[in-house]
Parts: C-alpha cells; structure tokens; sequence
C-alpha cells in the first residue's frame, strides 16, 4: 500500500512543499513522505522507529527501482494498471460508502483521485516487475535447502499448524418451478417500475437487492472486466447499450439479476443490479438432509466408498470428480488449517476422527445459496515444526524467499553506491535501515 497510498486532503492543505531527498533524476517532496505517513496512520501501519526516518528511505528505495526500470526500458503495461486502478476505487468506494464520500474525504473529485492512483499504482507495478526481473534467476537446488536449513536457528523454522483434508457431499435442494416463477415475477415488476419512471434502478436495488455489498451502492457494482464477472451476467452486462434501459432476467449461479449499464470504458464496464434469490422450502430441505443421512449411512455401514458416492449424489461440480475432496484455493493444495474451512463444515470436522463420516447439517456455500452437506476426515496432520522430509515444500519456498531477499538487498547496496543520492541536511537520520546515502 506504501507503493500505492493516495493523495490525501490533509497533506494536500497543510505542507509547504520542499524538496527533502533526490534520488538519482527523482525528487522526494515533503508532501510525499508526509501523505505516506498518514496513509499509514489510517491504515494502523506502525512504525519500528522514526517515521520521518523510514518513510523517505522506504520511498528513495523506490526511486531506485524506477530510476532502474527507466534505463532498462521496464513499465507496467496500461491494462495491468487500469485493471488494478479500477479495482482500488471499487474497494474505496464500497469502504467509504459512496463516490460522493470518498471526494469528500480526499477533497477532490473522482476524476483527480483516479489520476493520482493511476500514476502510484503504475509505479507500484513498475518497482514490482523491476523487483522480479532482479531475483528471477534465484534457484535452489535440495542440496541447497538441506544446508541451508540445518544453518538456521531452530526457531525460525517454520511451525506447521494442525492441517486436515476433508471430503464432502453436498445437495442442493430441488427449487419449485413455482418459486423461480415468484422471484422472476418480481424482477419483471421492478423492471415496469423503473421503465415507467415510478422508481428509481438503485432505489429498487438499496430496498430490495439481495446483494448486500452492492445493495448500498445503489446496486453498483463498479468498472469490472468480463473475466471479474460471473459469464451469465458478463455475457449481458457487456451488451447493454442503452443506460436508461434495464436487461432481460439474468439467472446465473448466484440468483436472478436484472441489470442497468452506468458507464462503458474500453474493455471495462460499470453496471447496478438487483439480485433475487430463490427461497428453499423446509420440507426440501428436510428431504436433502434426510437423503444425505441415509448416504452416510451406507458410507458408514461400508456398502459404498464415499468417493463413489460423491460421484454419484453430490451436487459440488468442484470436487464429485475427484472423490469429493475439497481443494484449498489458497495454496492449490487439499490441505486446510483448520480457520481456512467454512464454519460450519469447521465445526463438524472438529468432532470427527480421521476417517469418520459426519451427520448432515445446512451450510452457505460459496455463492451464498443454502445447501446441505456430510463430510469425512480424510487425513489430520498434527502440528509440529517443519522437517525436510515432510514439508520440503514449506522450507523450499522459505529458502528462496531468503534468498531473494538477500539478492535484492545487495541490489539496493550497489546501486545506492552508484546513484547521486542528496539528503536535505534536516532530513540526515542516524537510523537508516542502509546506510550511505549520505555520501561523505
């Protein structure tokens, strides 16, 4: 966030700007160190020593990495940045509450934010790829792991929390035809309200969308490429022309949309939804966990291996083909710790013992629908400190961090040696993380 803090109102009215350090051909403004420290007070950043020490040492770094990036011809490419630019003022605007608050916050209108973090944000991307192009040649062979592990205090060895591998099966209740007709039936009033002007589109969706993160906004949704989208409400949302014109009834894995363009911007689009969810009966949902408890029976009574029948009844398209396990799209892996779970599938693993079959329960799955679901304990590694023979892995990836590390700060070393640096004599710490860029 250091790389990509935002022009705030309070630096903006109250510091006289002066120049505090050059760093090759770049300058370092006092307004700069001073936005960077209170980005940071907003964002509970805190400071291991002076800000005023770290801040313009953390930010000449960066020009070090830009002044690089300029000689090797190294930029971020305009659709990384706009793409990125774009998913920041979502994020802000969906924190602060609405695009009016978030000019009111910063004093400045969105057009003016968006210029400012467009140029952070470009030269955020320029110091990461300027970072990658330095380490990309860092390899580690096991010989390297090994050694280089055994060298290290005991406890920097990683810990390896308690992990579990968890198979399930879930069902989806069957929705009536009468219930789908009932929510469409809405969406097709809200539609004649907003088409006759009796209502307004982000009227309807504040009131009714069950959509809640966007339900505030209006229904907006903010400047989203096709793949952020879900491809049944992409396909259509990508083809409205008309802004005063509200969609045929989108259906995809969350609900039923109608939806609204608000703005088109090259290969990006804004549009508002209101989104309805089809509602589940009890006695579907007490069919669903009575045919799951008989599943579990037979898994129980070994009359079908839980893989088969995650094959045969389960109605998760992730994970029926592959026994019923359930991936961790953290780290691509079927390992979980156990707070990575869903709480409910959580607290029935927890009274499991490894190969046991829990009873069936209601959960929210993924796109917020209730389903029902059993689960087994596949495996449970016990928590213990890491070892080359079981988590290689794991002390691979914390070699080669270690390594790449070192790279770039031998990197940083020769270049400030090579780079005119001048420090305004007020601004000369004594707590530089490297020293020398005071040139004697």
């Amino acid at each position: 966030m250091l790389l990509l803090c935002v022009t705030t109102s309070m630096a903006q009215n109250n510091v006289i700007d002066e120049v505090v350090w050059v760093v090759g051909d770049k300058a370092i403004l006092k307004s700069e160190v001073e936005e960077t420290r209170i980005r940071a007070q907003y964002e509970g950043r805190k400071f291991d020593g002076d800000p005023y020490c770290i801040i313009p040492e953390e930010l000449a770094i960066q020009k070090l990495f830009l002044h690089q990036a300029d000689l090797d011809s190294i930029q971020a490419s305009e659709s990384d940045v706009t793409s990125r630019v774009e998913m920041m003022m979502n994020q802000y605007i969906q924190s602060i509450g609405s695009k009016e608050k978030l000019e009111q916050y910063f004093n400045k209108p969105i057009s003016k934010i968006r210029e400012t973090m467009r140029e952070n944000v470009r030269e955020g991307l320029t110091v990461q790829q300027m970072k990658q192009e330095i380490i990309g040649e860092v390899t580690v062979t096991p010989a390297q792991v090994r050694d280089l592990v055994s060298e290290m205090p005991k406890d920097s060895i990683p810990f390896i929390p308690e992990m579990v591998e968890v198979q399930r099966i879930t069902l989806q209740p069957k929705i009536p035809n009468k219930e789908i007709e009932r929510v469409k039936s809405r969406l097709r009033e809200f539609t004649e309200r907003i088409t006759s002007g009796e209502s307004k589109f982000s009227t309807l969706a504040l009131l009714y969308s069950e959509d809640p993160a966007s339900a505030r906004r209006g229904g907006e949704l903010g400047f989203m490429g096709k793949g952020q989208l879900v491809p049944a409400y992409a396909n259509v949302a990508f083809d409205l022309k008309d802004k005063n014109k509200v969609s045929k009834i989108v259906e995809s894995e969350y609900g039923y949309h109608i939806i609204q363009l608000i703005e088109r911007r090259g290969d990006m689009v804004n549009t508002r939804h209101i989104l309805l969810k089809t509602k589940i009966a009890e006695a579907d949902l007490t069919n669903a966990l009575n045919q799951l408890d008989s599943i579990a029976t037979e898994i129980r009574s070994d009359n079908i291996k839980f893989g088969r029948a995650a094959l045969y009844f389960s109605s998760d398209v992730d994970t029926r083909n592959n026994h019923g396990l359930m991936p961790n799209p953290r780290t691509g892996t079927s390992l979980f710790e156990m707070q990575q779970l869903p709480d409910e599938i959580a607290k029935a693993v927890d009274r499991l013992k490894v190969g046991e079959v829990s009873n069936a329960f209601t959960m929210k799955n993924e796109k917020g629908k209730e389903i029902c679901a059993i689960v087994k304990l596949k495996t449970k590694e016990i928590a213990h400190r890491a070892s080359i023979n079981e988590d290689y892995q794991v002390l691979k990836e914390l070699v080669l961090k270690k390594l790449r590390a070192e790279k770039i700060e031998a990197w940083i070393k020769n270049k400030q040696k090579n780079t005119y640096v001048r420090v305004n004599k007020k601004w000369r710490m004594s707590g530089f993380k490297y020293p020398g860029w005071v040139k004697k």
